[in-house]
């Protein structure tokens, strides 16, 4: 792996060189940016995927929900078949709007605007003339995305995956230089492990960053949900059915309680009926009767709306998570600022 890294660097130069021209146009201004007028946060990461950034949205939105700034997400929408500028309604799917908006708007109904576009600046201007009262948009995934400017750029790293220790594709997984965290107004360094004091010093020196605006995040898991309402009983084993970025945690976590088979489909997988019945067809090699299918909250926006699913001699549940910020306290008074500042 290590001699196939050596070997790919000279592309991941050129393309380095490439992004980095780019990203030179925009600074000096040769590519025009739309700064958003209003409130914004941008939620991204230089490395492609799996860092974590929609339970950080998730927490964000929850956040000023509850402070009682009205919000709006706007993304790409990765994964649907559909193009253009939508508004997403809980009636959707996620084939048509993406799993994460879907997640959200489920999540979070009337109380929040969600907005698909891959065009953010189009998204961002129907944001502000359908909602002129809206005092907040989130970004999510759009470090990169150049042609709007958030107010404030929030970079989310993988702790075991750092962008630090990374390359340029596509010798490593990063989408530019690690010189583009220094857009990041705050860096948050994702699904972190219990630290000393003294870990957190030196992981922070790695970054070339203020000290003060890095945070440590770690995943929470939530009681398992049944698609059915189902009652779990007694659980030895679990078919894990994934189609996200990294599984690994949560494959850990439930490694901890149960016996685990793992079914792994590449992020934003779009499950087809064949799917279905090849998982069922695996769960039923399991012997033991006390047996259940986990998948993800993300995974379930895609799965819910098969008739398959809905049958009783098959358990499906979707582990629910929350992220939690280490120094909570901290970081709510640094977007706080922000939001409430005139």
């Amino acid at each position: 792996m290590r001699k196939l890294r050596i070997l790919l660097l000279p592309f991941s130069w050129i393309y380095g060189i490439v992004v980095a021209f780019r990203n030179w146009l925009f600074n000096v201004g040769l590519k025009k940016s739309l700064e958003i007028p209003q409130k914004s946060i941008c939620v991204g990461n230089l490395s492609v995927g799996g860092t974590g950034k929609t339970p950080h949205v998730d927490l964000l939105v929850n956040h000023f929900i509850k402070e009682n700034i009205t919000t709006a997400t706007l993304s790409r929408g990765y994964g649907r078949s559909t193009k253009g500028l939508k508004e997403v309604l809980i009636s959707d799917n996620a084939d048509s709007v993406g799993d994460e908006p879907l997640f959200y708007k489920s999540k979070y109904g009337n109380n929040l605007c969600v907005v698909v576009s891959e065009k953010r600046v189009d998204g961002v201007h129907y944001i502000q003339s359908k909602y002129p009262h809206n005092r907040l948009i989130i970004l999510d995934d759009a470090f990169q995305h150049r042609a709007v400017k958030a107010g404030l750029n929030i970079l989310i790293t993988d702790f075991n995956h750092r962008f630090t220790k990374d390359y340029i594709l596509p010798a490593g997984d990063l989408r530019e230089s690690k010189l583009g965290a220094k857009r990041a107004d705050i860096i948050i360094i994702s699904k972190s492990p219990k630290l000393t004091e003294k870990d957190e010093v030196l992981i922070k020196a790695e970054f070339n960053f203020d000290p003060s605006r890095i945070f440590f995040s770690h995943i929470t898991y939530d009681e398992l949900v049944s698609f059915n309402r189902n009652e779990k009983g007694t659980i030895e084993n679990v078919l894990l059915v994934t189609g996200i970025g990294n599984p690994t945690p949560l494959l850990t976590h439930l490694q901890k309680q149960y016996s685990v088979t793992h079914l792994k489909f590449k992020d934003h997988h779009l499950f087809t009926p064949d799917d279905i019945r090849d998982i069922h067809e695996k769960f039923d090699t399991f012997a033991s009767d006390n047996k259940i299918i986990v998948t993800t909250e993300k995974d379930f926006m895609r799965l819910r709306d098969f008739e398959e699913i809905n049958n009783d001699n098959y358990k499906w549940y979707y582990q629910p998570i929350k992220t939690e910020i280490n120094d909570r306290q901290k970081f709510n008074l640094l977007i706080n600022n922000y939001v409430n500042e005139i």
